[in-house]
């Protein structure tokens, strides 16, 4: 499943105002240590495999969205296929388990421990004394301290994406031997841990030549199971080797090459035999999942095709009665005996023919996919609702509360998941997911869902139903963010500038007043269009069609739940310009916007949804602001207090006059939460800093700036017999482990526990 999402080291800046919301929240949930993190909702699912069943040798083709612009894990503009070739070529100090949790990497370090915290934090690493570059030269100090003078943001000559941690370090010196670092804090720093990972050699970050440009394309030294033999954009293509001076577990793989294909074409990638591994959207996945299932004993062919249907050629399939025998001379010489003259009885055979030939390529494209499964977790990601607040309505707090409020999370999350077969648990915390030593749901400082508050809330900021709306005149909007994009109205698409057309509805705009016909807050809903669709909705009544809701759909069929009569204020209907992207890969996002509409218009919110296209969907809507409701994901990672707070801190103003956001690109946020988190930073009683995280989470919730929905699907087609990779859930992929099962070690394996 495709969404969009954005790394928690991304540096985008963007300009906007902020006004701080007034309205007193209720006394905090108080979150302590002793409410259990619990544990992660669903396992890995690698296929997981002994390295004395795998095979030496072979290539895994595994789809990746791009060819990476830098090898630089540190630059702006890396992704995560520069995140994924680090992982497998560079040292790391540590690594993700399968709680999301930090873990020692033994290949690279022996140690590494707080040997002193008075008069400052000194950490000292002993690292594997076999542990050497490609060059044959040991990884040692002068690796760390390069580092460390890089990304430590005194010099800006180096174009670095992030400094947090670096900036705190003091000095980095040899330790007690060639093979001990020792590193000097100026300020404690909790997140320790999360340093030199990755780890690049000095030839990288020795002087600003080289790390801006010299590992953009290249990496000639490396020190990992692989390294990178090319970067190929003609082919969009990675090519990773096995290390020769390697010193860990071999690489079972010869080669790992990452391929960039776009979401939409991996299905045909996949059935052409050019993949091998690829995460897939879930249409892709059922597809997959079908072909992989039950077969005809005789001819080997699926007996269920999409939707429960039988398969091309199966006992029951239009063509099965066709085997033994011609199908044109049958159907020719059955449509002469039953008077139809020659040349219709040819139009016959033609047009079965044509459908002939289609099943045949669907039954070959069933046999091509049979030969993966579906392997499916949960991503360390999860998709938020992001409310706008630097101005127009949900600059009041408590209108972002209304909104808030108005959200069935679970139904949102079970619309998303339950369908995968995946737990469809609402997600509780902005800055850990559940096993995380952070978790605990914080989503009582905001409240459960309940429509009759949410509609208080929106009476006491002034926006009351059933309110006189004034026409607008021409260039005047409803309330609610300003920006560009394809719009819908009334089920047709309008361009920006097209006769001064915004394609927001206004209600009352017809001239008739809102709220006749209706029934105050519990009135009748107007018809809309499809949910899951992502067409306009509107609370505002349409009659157009006459007759009462649920008149024309079958008998027994439940009429639509009743819409409350739109809000307005100042003569202003209370409409939020919802922006989703556009692409093929994006279906569930609409999906969701559709259900969080639907949920709007019961407080009497209406919704105008802008589609856009992908590749501008961040960068000219989410981080200039160009929005009121968007949603995208964050990861959550194994260092909350340094990789959440730049998300959620409180945007301050610029020398320039301007306002730096950072990565929190609703615009939203508190002193207080800045402070807890430089506090949970700065303990190194992790008890202490997980409550201090917890606290500061519950603040986020009371600001209502951002809804977390559901964990990200992860969903991953992969050949059958590959062994050691799918869908990895928490934990850090062991890329010199993956490779494909010896023959004779093949067999059925255990489903993956949901809840394990």
């Amino acid at each position: 499943m495709s969404h969009v999402r954005v790394g928690p080291r991304a540096v985008t800046r963007s300009v906007a105002f902020l006004t701080a919301g007034v309205l007193a929240v209720p006394a905090l949930a108080g979150c302590t240590s002793d409410e259990p993190a619990g544990k992660p909702l669903a396992a890995q699912d690698v296929a997981a495999a002994a390295r004395s069943r795998v095979a030496d040798g072979g290539t895994l083709r595994w789809a990746v969205d791009s060819v990476p612009e830098t090898l630089n894990a540190f630059q702006a503009d890396a992704d995560d296929t520069t995140n994924r070739v680090a992982q497998a070529v560079l040292p790391s100090m540590y690594r993700t388990d399968d709680t999301g949790r930090p873990a020692r990497n033994p290949d690279y370090l022996e140690s590494a421990e707080v040997v002193d915290t008075e008069p400052k934090q000194v950490v000292v690493y002993k690292l594997n004394q076999q542990a050497v570059w490609s060059d044959g030269r040991e990884i040692g100090a002068a690796d760390f301290a390069a580092q460390w003078r890089a990304l430590s943001g005194k010099d800006s000559a180096y174009w670095t994406a992030r400094n947090a941690g670096y900036d705190r370090i003091e000095k980095v010196e040899r330790g007690a031997g060639d093979l001990e670092v020792k590193v000097t804090f100026s300020r404690p720093y909790a997140d320790w841990q999360s340093l030199f990972t990755p780890l690049y050699p000095k030839d990288v970050t020795g002087t600003p030549d080289a790390f801006n440009d010299g590992a953009r394309r290249e990496l000639k030294v490396t020190a990992g199971p692989f390294a990178v033999q090319k970067v190929d954009t003609k082919d969009d293509e990675v090519v990773l080797a096995g290390n020769p001076r390697w010193w860990g577990e071999p690489a079972k793989l010869e080669q790992i090459v990452l391929r960039a294909v776009p979401r939409d074409k991996r299905v045909s990638e996949l059935v052409a035999g050019k993949l091998d591994l690829a995460e897939v959207d879930p249409e892709t996945a059922d597809e997959v999942g079908l072909a992989a299932g039950p077969r005809d004993a005789g001819t080997g062919t699926p007996l269920m095709g999409p939707q429960g249907t039988p398969a091309a050629g199966a006992p029951g399939s239009p063509l099965a009665g066709d085997r033994g025998r011609s199908a044109a001379q049958a159907l020719r010489s059955w449509a002469l005996a039953n008077g139809s003259d020659e040349e219709a009885a040819e139009e016959e055979v033609l047009a079965r023919e044509e459908r002939r030939e289609t099943e045949a390529k669907a039954q070959r494209r069933q046999r091509a996919l049979s030969g993966f499964e579906v392997r499916k977790s949960l991503e360390p990601a999860y998709t938020q609702l992001a409310l706008n607040g630097a101005d127009g309505p949900l600059a009041d707090e408590r209108v972002r509360r209304a909104v808030a409020r108005a959200l069935d999370r679970k139904k949102l999350a079970e619309a998303v998941l339950k369908p995968l077969g995946l737990p469809a648990e609402p997600v509780g915390s902005h800055v850990a997911l559940a096993g995380q030593p952070a978790y605990a749901d914080g989503s009582g400082a905001l409240g459960d869902q309940n429509a009759k508050e949410a509609r208080a809330l929106l009476a006491d900021a002034g926006w009351v139903p059933g309110g006189p709306v004034k026409k607008t005149e021409k260039g005047e909007k409803a309330a609610g963010a300003e920006g560009d994009g394809e719009k819908e109205k009334d089920g047709k698409k309008s361009e920006d500038g097209d006769d001064g057309d915004d394609g927001t509805y206004i209600v009352g705009e017809d001239g008739k007043n809102p709220g006749d016909g209706g029934d105050g807050e519990n009135g009748e809903g107007g018809a809309k269009a499809d949910a899951e669709s992502g067409e306009k909705h509107s609370s505002g009544k349409n009659t157009a069609q006459g007759g009462a809701p649920g008149a024309y759909a079958p008998k027994g069929t439940a009429a639509p739940a009743a819409a409350a009569a739109p809000v307005a204020k100042d003569g202003k209907a209370l409409t939020l310009r919802f922006v989703l992207p556009s692409g093929p890969g994006s279906e569930a996002l609409r999906t969701v916007a559709g259900r969080v509409s639907d949920m709007l218009d019961e407080i009497g919110i209406d919704t105008a949804i802008t589609k856009v296209p992908d590749e501008s969907y961040f960068k000219d809507h989410i981080a200039s602001g160009a929005y009121d409701l968007a949603l995208y994901s964050w990861p959550a990672t194994a260092f909350p207090a340094t990789d959440a707070r730049p998300v959620y801190a409180k945007p301050v103003p610029a020398a320039d006059g301007s306002l730096n956001v950072a990565q929190n690109y609703t615009r939203v946020g508190t002193d207080q939460v800045d402070q807890l988190f430089d506090r949970a930073m700065s303990t190194l009683d992790r008890k202490e800093a997980r409550d201090l995280l917890r606290k500061a989470d519950s603040r986020i919730w009371a600001a209502a700036g951002s809804v977390p929905l559901y964990q990200r699907p992860q969903l991953t087609a992969a050949r059958k017999g590959l062994a050691n990779a799918g869908a990895f859930g928490f934990e850090t992929p062991v890329y010199e482990d993956m490779g494909f099962l010896k023959k004779g070690a093949q067999g059925p394996r255990p489903a993956a526990s949901p809840s394990s």
